[in-house]
């Protein structure tokens, strides 16, 4: 069984590294670039991929994050999040883009636990990291409701608006609304810890 405050420390030592390596982009520096890439990708593809549900488009989507975040990585702020929070929003606005685009012809269908993760080569301590953080994540959103994580997934990986999913899943939109906030309030108050460390 691991020791949660080991992963805290683990996980704030990789965000620290993270902003080291954003900073590198921003200098244009390629070494940086590829270690950013290698720490990270596997989150990122893995996000995209649930969004998407084609593995095929999702490489796609998560090259045209990486060239975004090589663009845009002087205007990275510590203030406005985490280095992961900010590729991660860099990824999910990505692939809404490509789905609402009309190029998928299939939305994501897979239970979220079901979703395979492409295999990169990034080192054994980031992929130990990344695998911790997912299941952390998972863990959290296993504490909710059936309903309250249906409303969430429909928001968060479909990109679908409160009055989107009221006509989806055919229920009152305050219910979706009441549904939403307190799933929301449940999962920040599980991953405190990591958004006060700086990781989400």
């Amino acid at each position: 069984m691991g020791h949660p405050q080991h992963s805290l420390e683990t996980h704030t030592r990789g965000a620290n590294e993270l902003m080291t390596l954003i900073k590198g982009v921003a200098d244009q520096d390629q070494q940086a670039m590829a270690g950013l890439y290698d720490a990270t990708s596997r989150l990122v593809y893995g996000l995209v991929l649930r969004i998407l549900g084609d593995p095929s488009a999702a490489e796609e989507v998560v090259l045209d994050v990486y060239m975004q975040a090589w663009r845009q990585a002087s205007r990275y702020s510590e203030e406005r999040g985490s280095p992961m929070a900010w590729l991660t929003t860099i990824a999910r606005s990505r692939a809404l883009d490509r789905l609402r685009s009309g190029s998928q012809d299939r939305q994501r269908s897979q239970p979220l636990e079901m979703v395979e993760h492409r295999a990169t080569s990034i080192g054994a301590d980031d992929a130990a990291m990344a695998s911790e953080l997912q299941k952390l994540v998972l863990g959290a959103l296993d504490t909710l409701s059936p309903e309250q994580r249906e409303v969430i997934e429909l928001a968060y990986y479909r990109g679908l608006s409160h009055r989107e999913i009221a006509a989806e899943l055919g229920q009152p939109l305050g219910t979706v609304k009441t549904r939403t906030r307190l799933g929301m309030i449940k999962l920040r108050e599980m991953l405190k810890p990591l958004t006060a460390e700086g990781i989400l």
